[in-house]
């Protein structure tokens, strides 16, 4: 099956139900691909996988949009999608036993190469790779919060846990990443 690349002039989602399964499925991608990447990302720490992962989700998506009850926003849903694939990937063979080493900047962190830009740019680079160091559970809280901007409420609904969890594991994963910024300071 070939779709048609086309670009969709609209930017809200309730107006996307009147389009065919297939534009609708390019809308999905133009708007939320990048998200699904990076929040897969964060999960497997693999360029690659991360990419194979956002293509799972579309299919996915493509596969049960007819049956996507509108009761949650596509892009909660999409998150929802992604994060029950990246488990998947995680707790697979494939993902235990074979170690790949890979960049992601290139995604995550775009910018241009002026001086002040690329200073902050390493200095986003630096505050990432700590917070890919932190244990998963951790990891997908920082992620979630402050890198796609949701609310405590809205990753409660997302990972399926209660809102304190979701506090808890913010105030944990702060104050790890706060005792590996100092620990740099002594070092450096």
């Amino acid at each position: 099956m070939q779709v048609k690349m086309m670009r969709i002039e609209t930017t809200k989602p309730a107006e996307i139900s009147h389009l065919s399964k297939e534009q609708q499925l390019v809308w999905l991608m133009e708007e939320y691909g990048d998200m699904i990447v990076r929040l897969a990302y964060t999960y497997v720490k693999q360029k690659q996988a991360a990419e194979d992962i956002s293509q799972e989700v579309f299919i996915s998506c493509y596969n049960s949009l007819d049956r996507f009850q509108k009761r949650a926003a596509y892009k909660t849903w999409l998150y929802r999608i992604t994060v029950n694939k990246c488990k998947d990937y995680v707790n697979s063979w494939s993902f235990k036993h074979i170690h790949y080493k890979d960049y992601f900047s290139s995604i995550l962190m775009r910018g241009t190469s002026k001086d002040s830009e690329g200073l902050d740019r390493e200095e986003k680079e630096i505050i990432f790779k700590k917070v890919l160091s932190l244990p998963i559970k951790l990891r997908e809280v920082i992620i979630l919060h402050y890198y796609e901007e949701l609310s405590v409420n809205e990753i409660s609904s997302l990972l399926a846990i209660n809102a304190n969890t979701v506090k808890t594991r913010l105030h944990r994963a702060r104050k790890q990443l706060k005792g590996l910024f100092e620990g740099d300071e002594i070092d450096g």
